[in-house]
Parts: C-alpha cells; structure tokens; sequence
C-alpha cells in the first residue's frame, strides 16, 4: 500500500494556512497544531503517518492537566449539544455517520445516562472513533468502559483522541 500524504503539502503553508488546515485536527485544541510549527514542518511532514505520529507525541508530552482539557473539548456522544447543533463540523460529520443523529428514543435515553454516568465517574466525556461503528457498537463500547478504573479510562480516552485525529488527518489527504 502506497503512503499516504496530504494533498497540500504541510510544508509550503504559511502559519494562518497551517493552522486553518490542522489547527481543529485535535478538537478544540489548536495548541497541538502549534506545537507541531514550533518544531518546524519538513517534507517528512507530508507523509500522513509521520504527520499524526508528531501530533500524538506533542499531546503524550503534555501535562495531565493539558491533557484533561483536550478531552473535556469533546462532545458527549448523542448529547446535548448535537441536539442543539453546537457541534464542529467535523464532530457532526463523525456522530451522524454513525447514526447517532438518528437514535431511537431508547437509546437517546441510554445514551444520556451513560453520558452523565460516565462524566461524573471521570471527569470528561466519553471517546470513542464512531467511524465504522453503529449505535449499538457505540453503547457496547460506553457500557463496557464506564466500569474501568480512572487511569485506564485517562489512556484509553486518549488514544482515541489519537484515532479520531488520525482519521481527521486521512480524510485531508483525500
């Protein structure tokens, strides 16, 4: 399989046009984006694997506190904000591909529970890379992780963060 790069080569944008291109990759966090031009973008910077391997590190590197904020960034999955159309484009995008613009009553329901459940267990929404799953991998996934421990919630909310980043990435590259 070919590497897969970016239409627009990171190296040849100017700071605005970096930033409007990558500065939402991590939702609601431009200061990753950031970090990445405060390391210097190369033409190594054009392989989308590269690109979001440099993005992670700038966010394993950063406090807990930071950390905690890039989550707290989040949507609730099929929470209130969907409902009121306050989300990215690119969250709206992610969340109706998974049909959870489309929830049944029920799992409106369960879904907020879980939701409330779950911010008041960890302190940050519940993460997960819907690409590729339905409403009921969704809710499998939420009832399974709201029982971890806050540490293995705090990692594994991370990664996903990663996923999601990466997915974001990959969809640049076309």
């Amino acid at each position: 399989m070919a590497e897969l790069v970016f239409r627009i080569a990171p190296d040849s944008l100017d700071t605005i046009g970096f930033m409007a291109e990558f500065g939402g990759i991590y939702e609601h966090s431009p200061w990753v984006a950031e970090g990445m031009l405060a390391g210097g973008i190369g033409a190594e910077d054009r392989s989308v694997s590269h690109f979001a391997a440099r993005m992670a590190a700038i966010v394993d590197a950063a406090d807990d506190d930071a950390r905690l904020a890039l989550l707290r960034a989040h949507p609730e999955l099929a929470g209130k904000l969907a409902v009121a159309g306050g989300l990215t484009a690119e969250s709206t995008a992610e969340q109706a591909g998974a049909g959870l613009d489309r929830c049944t009553p029920e799992e409106f329901a369960r879904f907020t529970e879980l939701n409330d459940r779950y911010g008041a267990r960890f302190g940050h929404p519940f993460i997960i890379a819907v690409r590729g799953l339905g409403r009921a991998d969704i809710l499998a996934a939420f009832e399974s992780r709201v029982g971890n421990d806050p540490a293995t919630e705090f990692a594994t909310a991370i990664a996903e963060v990663h996923k999601i980043a990466r997915l974001r990435l990959e969809l640049l590259a076309g």
